[in-house]
């Protein structure tokens, strides 16, 4: 049983994210695991796994979505431009953020679908034409790139507002999580996703919607993208117009950290969860140490990639145990 559970692709990540903690917990002290300090990292990986379990899902069916550093944006920027500077409700500006996702997750699953140019170049292409588009029409519309909302105080406790050093969007993100779990460890959409990832053709032929489903998950990862900026434009209460280029690079390392390979066919919702914490852990808790923050970026490299490491092992035994690829539960 137990050899069992450390084939499994969230083990790899389930153990890199006990030795990232208790590394910090050490070096960094016992400041390190009070709450303050624990809904810090938590509120972090809130905001990044809405958008990278979505996007992991994308790579585990052999597709990337690098277009959400643009999308994510664009969440905020919509709410704000209806709610803020046209001074609608803040419900109109809502919908239409989320709205706008789903348009651009259609266009890029259209594309894909359509053109068979590989999703990245696809993506790509939609993230510079999105950053312009929203950043002329800011200008155009508003005369200025930055946007002021205020939202009433029962959406703010909804989607934004921290209680005890927690954000609220720790809990849409356990919701999602459970969701997206169902979606792909229980219902037999999760079979399809992994077999898209291990040979699409082959899966075309068992008979497998896999241009519907590659729409979808396209879809997917674009409403979560927007949803979170939203989340983020309600809370701060001001939007600037420039994309999100880091949190592209954040959520692949995120997804890869948590045992899901850029080839697709391997990985599970649990591990991206574990991965996204793992990322949260090692990017908050280096400002608990006594590191000289000019080495940040390479304490906070070497530890990212001992857990891939740690992970590329596992997965390798997962492999090496049968045929059998991914993490259906």
């Amino acid at each position: 049983m137990f050899a069992g559970l450390l084939r499994r692709p969230e083990a790899g990540a389930f153990i890199g994210l006990l030795g990232v903690t208790l590394f910090f917990a050490v070096v960094g002290g016992v400041e390190f695991l009070y709450p303050s300090s624990i809904g810090s990292w938590l509120s972090r990986s809130a905001t990044l796994g809405i958008i990278a379990i979505p996007v992991g899902l994308l790579m585990i069916a052999g597709e990337l979505d690098i277009s959400v550093g643009a999308t994510i944006t664009a969440g905020a920027l919509i709410t704000a431009l209806v709610s803020g500077f046209y001074e609608q409700p803040i419900v109109l500006g809502i919908l239409a953020a989320l709205a706008f996702g789903a348009m651009v997750g259609l266009v890029n699953g259209y594309l894909v679908v359509r053109t068979g140019v590989p999703s990245f170049i696809v993506t790509l292409g939609t993230l510079f034409a999105v950053s312009g588009v929203l950043l002329g029409a800011t200008v155009v519309l508003t005369g200025t790139t930055s946007i002021a909302i205020k939202a009433p105080e029962i959406v703010k406790t909804v989607f934004g507002m921290y209680v005890g050093g927690f954000q609220v969007l720790i809990l849409w993100w356990l919701a999602i999580t459970g969701a997206f779990f169902f979606f792909m460890h229980v219902s037999p959409y999760g079979n399809w996703i992994f077999a898209m990832g291990g040979d699409k053709d082959s899966a075309r032929n068992a008979g497998i919607p896999t241009d519907r489903m590659t729409i979808l998950l396209f879809v997917f990862s674009s409403v979560c993208a927007a949803f979170v900026c939203m989340s983020q434009a309600v809370l701060f209460q001001s939007v600037q117009a420039t994309p999100q280029l880091t949190l592209i690079f954040n959520t692949i390392i995120a997804v890869v950290v948590g045992g899901v390979l850029l080839t697709g066919g391997f990985g599970s919702v649990i591990g991206i969860f574990f991965g996204t914490i793992t990322f949260a852990v090692v990017t908050q808790g280096i400002y608990y140490t006594d590191f000289d923050q000019t080495w940040s970026n390479l304490v906070i490299g070497i530890l990212l990639l001992g857990a891939v490491l740690m992970n590329n092992t596992f997965r390798k035994m997962a492999l090496s145990a049968g045929p059998r690829k991914g993490g259906k539960a």
